[in-house]
């Protein structure tokens, strides 16, 4: 069941949004879905910039004994605790928080405020904690300092160990920091919970993205004077969009307009108002923009996200690696992940082959390449990050770590 239930204004409130200052900024909406009956539901919400927004996720577990698990909090507005109390009210208080990354600050920013209104619920940390540009405590943060501990290595050292495993990939050096995130397996329903480390991209939009068609519509335009039609191709293309921009930050499809262009279409625009950036559209698509988004999907295929595979997972190959291999000894079913696709369905087989590109010898051959010249821009900037010192050069797998 999908719920977004009607609600006030002020329901959709955060506050707090100054502190990373993204969209939806101060008015965020919830949906809730329930992805196994009394067991195990997800809470959508949007998140992003410049309109390329993609849905953040809560996942919600009842525990054996009652009660509930919480894996990677979203903004507690008055809604967003509305459709968490139902869940509440039928099968039991929240015991536990798992915030499963290092860094991730666009999870990190909710784990406290949402801790404060579970006061009974234990928190527990990935390892190596860090933050941006200053590296403050997590009570500075806002998490409770007197229940907030770090996960520990093993999945029985924790109080939920008896229904729950636990893999913490990392930690990756990043220079300012480290990369990790923590793979939760619920054993009685064949779920793995994941946060960034793979995704799969729909063909549709995200229904929490249909609610308010606003950022579809404006990237599905050619030019900035162009209106904006709803209607579901547009949709459908404004997602596909929004995906090459979420992936690839500046998609080989996408060609440079000139400044001269880019103010005469806006003072043409029909919509110049601060909402759509006074009418200002600096976006020009290649006419084969399409192929890029279907090598990016892949029918579906689950997916390393781009950024990763260039600048974070060749930093720590041996990692990932070592990390891939215990998650492929969970018996899962199906996975849950933090973005895009929910829940995407994916054997061991090809979890294992999605970390292919760690291993050049044997994994391109075996999974969907994407297209060289989308991944041309990750490619300099990882060269460009690594010259000027700010992340470590990549590391080779030798040949005891394959």
């Amino acid at each position: 069941m999908d719920m977004i239930p009607q609600f006030r204004p002020t329901d959709f409130s955060w506050p707090f949004w100054p502190l990373v200052p993204l969209y939806p900024y101060g008015q965020r909406r919830t949906l809730r879905r329930e992805i196994l009956k009394d067991r195990i539901w997800t809470f959508d919400q949007v998140q992003g910039i410049l309109y390329v927004i993609v849905p953040i996720r809560m996942i919600v577990v009842r525990l054996d004994q009652g009660g509930l698990l919480v894996y990677a909090p979203v903004a507690p507005t008055p809604e967003c605790l509305r459709l968490l109390q139902e869940v509440i009210t039928d099968h039991g208080e929240v015991k536990y928080i798992i915030h499963p990354t290092a860094s991730g600050l666009e999870h990190k920013v909710f784990v406290g405020p949402f801790a404060r209104q579970f006061p009974q619920a234990q928190v527990f940390v990935a390892p190596d904690q860090w933050s941006f540009p200053v590296n403050l405590p997590l009570s500075w943060l806002g998490f409770p300092r007197d229940r907030t501990q770090v996960l520990p290595a093993h999945s029985d050292q924790t109080p939920f160990g008896d229904e729950f495993d636990h893999a913490i990939l990392g930690p990756i050096p990043l220079r300012r920091g480290s990369f990790e995130e923590v793979a939760l397996f619920h054993r009685s329903t064949g779920t793995l919970l994941l946060t960034d480390s793979l995704l799969s991209i729909p063909a549709e939009p995200p229904q929490i993205l249909e609610e308010d068609p606003y950022p579809l519509l404006f990237h599905a335009r050619e030019v900035g004077s162009a209106p904006l039609d709803d209607t579901e191709e547009n949709r459908r293309k404004g997602w596909a969009r929004i995906c090459l921009f979420a992936m690839y930050f500046r998609p080989g499809a996408l060609e440079v307009v000139e400044t001269q262009q880019v103010i005469g279409d806006a003072f043409q625009a029909s919509d110049r108002s601060k909402q759509a950036f006074f009418g200002l559209y600096p976006f020009k698509w290649r006419s084969d923009w399409h192929h890029s988004f279907a090598a990016l999907r892949g029918g579906g295929r689950p997916l390393v996200a781009p950024v990763l595979q260039t600048l974070i997972f060749p930093r720590g190959p041996e990692q990932v690696l070592r990390w891939v291999k215990q998650v492929i000894g969970w018996p899962f079913e199906r996975i849950i992940t933090c973005h895009f696709e929910c829940p995407l369905t994916c054997s061991r087989e090809q979890f294992q082959t999605a970390y292919g590109f760690l291993d050049p010898d044997r994994g391109q051959t075996e999974q969907q390449p994407l297209l060289e010249i989308d991944l041309s821009f990750m490619k300099q900037l990882d060269q460009g990050l690594t010259r000027r010192g700010i992340i470590p050069p990549p590391k080779k797998l030798t040949r005891q770590e394959r």
